[in-house]
């Protein structure tokens, strides 16, 4: 069975990704009327699902299809990690800089802010309250006992059950904490989201375009190669040179201390809002 514990944090991460940020938007639209924040977390959100949801994406699956290419991930391990890091800045920060210019002539802190949390928001509700929905599907199955009957239909069917039976001893053993974790580095990555499109806005106000777009692909290249660094270091492609709990504790240590840095160039960004006007 799985436990009544790691349900609920399912439940909880869910309700972070899926409608904390909605809430976010409601109450950020009602506090600032007029402003036009709406639209900008819209432009927020359609920049992160162009880029990496409807071109990144389907790149990078077509290519795992490809021998070569998994030659590469295997020989080459580190070097693919800094790849993906690198590629995701990059697209994302493409979609950031669109955005700010389709913004520019009613450009302001507060659009800005919206266009980032658009950004992160739908990010986590794509990528974490999607896969969550189908966690607590999993999870009612697995203790109503209808994953099992499945697992016996497909059987019967001569297909390979290993990966059923994967999933199913996955969900049964890992702690519950684990799921809630999903949600606490949904938290800490909108934060870091809104920073960065704050970044590329405000550089685009002050005529910058080019510094903007590299501070915030450097960030976001540190940000995704540490932690996929680190969290390679818990399997054979690195040597399984870290249990998976000390991973889990270095990578939430530095995702915490990059949200912090994150929060600190947001409220340094609101204090310098008016040299964003572009009204």
């Amino acid at each position: 069975m799985v436990s009544v514990a790691s349900i609920a944090a399912m439940i909880l991460t869910l309700c972070i990704c899926l409608f904390l940020p909605v809430i976010l938007l409601i109450v950020y639209a009602v506090t600032h009327r007029k402003k036009k924040v709406v639209s900008a977390w819209f432009l927020g959100a359609a920049g992160f699902s162009v880029t990496q949801i409807l071109i990144r994406t389907p790149i990078l699956t077509v290519l795992g299809l490809l021998p070569d290419f998994q030659d590469f991930v295997m020989a080459h391990y580190v070097a693919y990690v800094l790849i993906l890091a690198f590629t995701a800045g990059l697209f994302e920060v493409a979609g950031r800089y669109v955005v700010a210019k389709l913004l520019r002539k009613e450009l302001t802190f507060e659009r800005g802010l919206a266009a980032g949390l658009g950004h992160g928001g739908i990010e986590a509700m794509i990528l974490i309250g999607i896969t969550y929905i189908n966690n607590l599907v999993y999870a009612v199955m697995i203790n109503t006992g209808t994953f099992d009957i499945i697992v016996e239909q497909t059987a019967a069917l001569g297909v390979d059950t290993a990966g059923l039976l994967t999933l199913k001893d996955t969900f049964l053993t890992t702690p519950a904490y684990i799921f809630c974790l999903a949600g606490y580095e949904r938290i800490l990555t909108m934060i870091s989201h809104t920073a960065m499109s704050l970044i590329v806005c405000y550089y685009v106000t002050q005529k910058q375009d080019l510094k903007g777009v590299l501070i915030c692909l450097a960030f976001h290249t540190l940000l995704d190669g540490v932690s996929g660094l680190v969290n390679g270091m818990s399997t054979e492609y690195m040597g399984n040179l870290l249990t998976q709990n000390t991973v889990y504790i270095l990578i939430y240590i530095f995702l915490t201390a990059m949200a912090v840095i994150s929060a600190v160039v947001i409220f340094r960004l609101s204090k310098v809002r008016k040299t964003m006007e572009t009204t």
